[in-house]
């Protein structure tokens, strides 16, 4: 099969993982990359490639990390099952394909102490007796990523309209474009409410920046100079370790898992899963406290 054959097929792939499962942009350029490489380096082309030219790919990635061969072998076995499926193969030549295992490393967490101290800055910056415009901004930032579990991208792209004084919640169209229902606190509201006053009522955003919203990049910066402030070294902190931090602290309340799943807007309650075993010491004193056996001697 031609390059061009290739390329065809490939394209069609991602347009279905696009059109029926709402793929993420990220996960298409990654697929499309993985797949366009295995198509260079098989000399028969990646459409009628057999096991045996599989394997020989496989062995190609020994060096790699068991996390990108492991999304490789991922993103051959999606394209080769979309084959059979569309009846372009009659035999899928993927289980020559290893399955690396792969270990899910534990987020990093704030402590309740942490989070306090990252709070009494903002307190200390919004009680002197001019506070800056940015102080309410960042005040609004650490209140959604906290106090809601936000993913950075969804708060720096969040409309200027997304949260109301008189609604306790905003719905979001998250990951592989799938709506969450996100509760937002009172005490988010009112810090959205004290900086949106500072935001121009013709901005598309309420978190603009030049003529778009807010950076990534510039939202990381700003969280690891407050953590810096509150005394949490720059390697414990960012808005990805506060978006784990608001999970794993509704977990230590007592927060049902499936409801946490759908408040960080996990596909899979795997992936929610992971913070079961950061709470691991709660659990243990549980198990003391509670099993029918605690109370015997």
């Amino acid at each position: 099969m031609s390059a061009g054959q290739d390329s065809a097929l490939i394209d069609r792939f991602l347009e279905m993982l696009a059109a029926e499962t709402g793929a993420a942009r990220n996960t298409l350029l990654a697929y499309g990359t993985d797949l366009r490489g295995a198509s260079a380096f098989l000399r028969d082309g990646l459409g009628d490639a057999d096991a045996a030219a599989l394997g020989r790919l496989a062995g190609n990635w020994m060096s790699l990390a068991q996390s990108t061969a492991a999304r490789k072998a991922a993103a051959l076995r999606r394209f080769y099952g979309f084959l059979v499926d569309e009846g372009l193969r009659s035999d899928d030549p993927s289980g020559a394909l290893p399955r690396p295992a792969t270990q899910r490393p534990l987020p990093k967490v704030l402590t309740h102490g942490d989070v306090e101290r990252i709070f009494a800055e903002i307190d200390a910056a919004l009680a002197c007796a001019h506070p800056a415009q940015l102080d309410y901004r960042l005040a609004a930032l650490i209140e959604l990523l906290y106090g809601s579990g936000l993913r950075a991208t969804e708060l720096v792209s969040l409309p200027r309209k997304a949260i109301t004084p008189d609604r306790p919640f905003l719905i979001l169209r998250g990951k592989g474009d799938r709506e969450r229902l996100v509760p937002i606190s009172d005490r988010a509201r009112r810090a959205v409410a004290d900086w949106a006053a500072f935001v121009p009522t013709d901005s598309r955003w309420l978190f603009p920046s030049g003529k778009s919203h807010l950076s990534r990049i510039r939202l990381y910066q700003l969280i690891r100079a407050l953590g810096a402030r509150a005394g949490i070294p720059p390697e414990r902190i960012s808005p990805h370790v506060l978006r784990h931090a608001f999970a794993t602290h509704l977990l230590e309340g007592g927060a049902d898992l499936r409801a946490l799943q759908a408040m960080l807007g996990h596909a899979d309650i795997a992936t929610t899963q992971i913070y079961t075993h950061v709470d691991s010491r709660r659990l243990v004193e549980l198990v003391n406290s509670r099993h029918p056996l605690a109370d015997r001697a």
